[in-house]
């Protein structure tokens, strides 16, 4: 059963659509990671702030690739003079 954390990752990388290249990779490290922050027990505190910013980093990965995408409308460089 997932945790807070993990249901949070989840619904978060389902909003992305499909995955392609290496996101299908990084969303199950998401996962993984995210499970181990939710099952993290009150004698294994200190490991959480390690946790939380390897899936900062994952999921700032898994959204790089997704910004570039973004930028480009399909027009190309209209901008640039022939």
């Amino acid at each position: 059963m997932a945790g807070s954390v993990e249901k949070a990752v989840r619904e978060d990388v389902e909003a992305l659509g499909d995955l392609v290249g290496v996101e299908p990779s990084l969303t199950e490290l998401a996962y993984r990671l995210a499970s181990e922050i939710d099952a993290t027990s009150t004698e294994d505190v200190k490991v959480l702030p390690q946790l939380s910013r390897e899936l900062r980093q994952t999921l700032a990965q898994l959204l790089e690739g997704r910004a570039a995408d973004d930028d480009d409308d399909g027009l190309g460089d209209l901008a640039a003079p022939e």
